[in-house]
C-alpha cells in the first residue's frame, strides 16, 4: 500500500510527537524520517512554502539522529526545531 501524502505526514508527525514526548528515539525512527522526506520531495507533494521549506531541516535531523551518540541530547537540542515543524506539519494534515 502506498502513502499518500497526508499519510505520510501524519506518520511523520506521530514519529516527531513521540520523539519529542518521550526523549528517545531508535535509529530505525530516524531512518523512517529520512525515508518520508525523501519521498514527499520526490513526488513533489508538497505545496505549502513553509513546510517545503523545513523538509530539509527535518531531514538533516534525522540523518544527525542516526548518528548521534546521546539519543536525549540530540532531542533535546532539537526541542524548539520540533516545536515548529509539529505545528507547520499540524497545519497541513487533515486528521481522518
Amino acid at each position: 500500500m502506498t502513502l499518500n501524502v497526508n499519510n505520510q505526514l501524519t506518520l511523520l508527525l506521530d514519529i516527531l510527537d513521540e520523539q519529542q514526548s518521550g526523549s528517545s528515539a531508535s535509529v530505525s525512527e530516524y531512518q523512517q524520517i529520512e525515508r518520508l522526506i525523501k519521498s514527499m520531495m520526490a513526488n513533489h507533494s508538497i505545496t505549502d512554502e513553509q513546510l517545503l521549506s523545513l523538509l530539509p531541516d527535518i531531514y538533516n535531523y534525522g540523518r544527525q539522529g542516526e548518528s548521534a551518540q546521546s539519543q536525549p541530547e540530540h532531542i533535546a537540542l532539537n526541542k524548539t526545531n520540533l516545536d515548529n515543524w509539529i505545528s507547520a506539519i499540524q497545519q497541513n494534515t487533515t486528521i481522518e
